[in-house]
């Protein structure tokens, strides 16, 4: 991260600032008048510039103004803040005017001068970020080494124009793979045509493929090309061919043989120039053993076969698929980007997923469009997410990882469990504890039964819990264990009553 340029000519509120702001751990630079930040910004590049300009309104020579429409014009998205310990009107909408992100009046309290320069950090950092995002797209995400590997084949099929077959779940992005397969191809000049060959009725199907001449049948008017042709001299994508009905896969298998095929209702054969790449989510062999797949057709097929994980297999990539689609979605919508706060996507982290990478991406349209605020919070995830069955109570580890100097938010990193107290300085939101999750996922289960009685359930289990453990505390003293748990006597004593804890053993 970038340090924070203080611009002040009264030395004590340099070195107060310094001091706050060293003990947050956030960097720092400081300079006693406007000319030498203006020096400054001149000698050295963009990425070395400050995150953040904290400046007096009222100095010798230049003013903080006029340094703060110098700045904004080099640097546009550096938040300023302008302080001064005169404080009217003229200097604040002047401030404001000149795209001050905030107006700070002198003297001001220590501990909310930090919290407003962190509040402009938060700005220039998502700012960064969004910069970053705004860059072309990229193909395909991925640092699991299962994707590494699919990677590498890509590259390693880009000169060749060789039938490939794609192997995954559904949704797991088996047409990104055609598209990059085809994108990094001798074909790529040529058009990308997919279909999907599950999707489209029987006797339909045939002349989406081959296309059929006029008055083959009731309602062709015209003469109709198919995909094969639509997609001369570039690249066919089969999606789901393993659901291709029998008699069409005989069709297709003379494609792939000869090169040759006939439109529906035609009696002149027509070459096919184009690549095939297949796709699916069944076990061709499996099918092919119960006669629903011909074995010859398959065997065309699975010339390079590419098997695409599950997300649940390749969980490291979470973290920057979610920050990639709240993005997307983000563009896709026309509103700000929303983060995503580190126990909300250790939640995601745990999810198994089974609809892959396009569920991913729902559910971060989903926040987009529902989470109130622009941080999500673990309170703002789906009922589908919130209610995982059988889930323990060591989370993923989250950690913040730099990249190019920016804290570009949570990454991956391990299966340890996390029981120790949470920093006093986190938020309660984002420091949420494993038994705090576990009690949201109980809650939303419950609210998903439609019951009317969630509040009294849960505060039952709730009470008894504490109950029994001072009680185990105290070895049974019910007046011990009232002072301990901050209730009166008579209240633990009807609690007992009312939760039926006379029965239990630790209860005397």
């Amino acid at each position: 991260m970038k340090p924070i340029w203080i611009v002040d000519d009264d030395q004590s509120i340099r070195f107060v600032l310094e001091k706050a702001l060293l003990r947050e751990n956030l960097p720092t630079r400081s300079f006693t008048q406007p000319q030498e930040v203006l020096k400054a910004l001149a000698q050295c590049a963009e990425h070395e510039g400050p995150q953040v300009l904290v400046s007096d309104i009222r100095m010798p020579g230049l003013s903080g103004l006029n340094l703060l429409e110098k700045v904004k014009a080099q640097l546009p998205k550096v938040p300023v803040i302008i302080m001064t310990a005169y404080s009217d009107l003229d200097s604040a909408v002047s401030a404001f005017q000149g795209g001050a992100f905030e107006y700070l009046p002198k003297p001001f309290d220590v501990p909310k001068a930090v919290e407003l320069i962190r509040r402009a950090l938060d700005e220039s950092l998502r700012e960064e970020v969004a910069d970053e995002g705004s860059s072309e797209a990229p193909e395909m995400l991925g640092q699991a080494p299962a994707m590494q590997d699919v990677f590498r084949a890509i590259g390693r099929l880009s000169q060749s124009q060789v039938t490939v077959l794609i192997t995954g779940e559904s949704g797991s992005g088996k047409e990104l793979v055609a598209r990059a397969l085809h994108k990094h191809s001798p074909r790529a000049n040529g058009p990308f045509v997919a279909i999907n060959t599950a999707a489209i009725p029987k006797d339909l199907l045939e002349s989406e493929l081959f296309g059929h001449e006029r008055g083959a049948f009731t309602g062709a008017q015209t003469m109709r090309r198919g995909r094969f042709e639509q997609a001369e001299g570039g690249t066919l994508f089969l999606d789901e061919i393993g659901d291709m009905p029998f008699d069409l896969q005989t069709r297709l298998l003379r494609v792939l043989s000869d090169g040759h095929f006939y439109r529906v209702g035609g009696h002149g054969s027509v070459k096919a120039n184009v690549r095939v790449i297949a796709a699916t989510h069944q076990n061709l062999e499996q099918r092919v053993k119960d006669g629903a797949f011909r074995e010859d057709l398959f065997h065309r097929l699975n010339v390079i076969r590419l098997r695409l994980p599950a997300l649940r297999e390749r969980r490291e990539d979470i973290p920057t698929l979610t920050r990639h689609f709240l993005q997307q979605s983000a563009q896709q919508l026309g509103v700000e980007p929303k983060r995503i706060a580190p126990s909300a996507l250790e939640w995601i982290a745990r999810f198994d997923f089974p609809g892959n990478v396009r569920q991913l991406e729902n559910l971060c349209h989903w926040v987009t469009v529902m989470a109130p605020s622009q941080i999500i919070e673990v309170k703002d995830l789906p009922p589908e997410i919130l209610a995982q069955p059988g889930l323990s109570n060591s989370p993923l580890t989250v950690v913040n990882t730099p990249v190019h100097g920016v804290e570009q938010g949570p990454a991956l990193v391990s299966h340890a469990p996390s029981h120790a107290a949470p920093p006093a300085s986190a938020s309660s939101a984002s420091s949420a504890w494993p038994w705090e999750l576990d009690l949201q996922a109980e809650a939303a289960a419950l609210l998903k039964e439609d019951r009317q009685d969630v509040w009294d359930v849960l505060n039952q289990r709730f009470e008894s819990v504490l109950i029994q453990a001072a009680l185990a505390a105290t070895r049974g003293r019910r007046i011990e264990a009232a002072v301990k748990l901050g209730i009166g006597r008579n209240t633990i004593t009807r609690k007992i009553q009312d939760l039926k804890l006379d029965e239990h053993p630790s209860v005397g």
